[in-house]
């Protein structure tokens, strides 16, 4: 999903998708869509949060069990 930025649309806000993304989709005017936001963040500051006596690894081994 690309990056898109909010701006101000009158009394309102807005974003302007990208021609190539319009494209792929077969986005019409007028028409009725979805979006899922999600906040850029600065993911740094919650490394390190959590403590766990197993390594990273063995922990991302585990959650991968299922999905191979």
């Amino acid at each position: 999903m690309p990056e898109l930025k909010v701006r101000k649309i009158g009394n309102s806000l807005g974003v302007i998708f990208p021609g190539e993304m319009v494209k792929a989709r077969n986005l019409k005017e007028n028409e009725k869509i979805f979006v899922n936001v999600a906040k850029k963040g600065d993911l740094s500051k919650i490394f390190g949060i959590v403590k766990s006596s197993e390594s990273g690894q063995k922990i991302k081994d585990e959650l991968r069990k299922g999905w191979e």
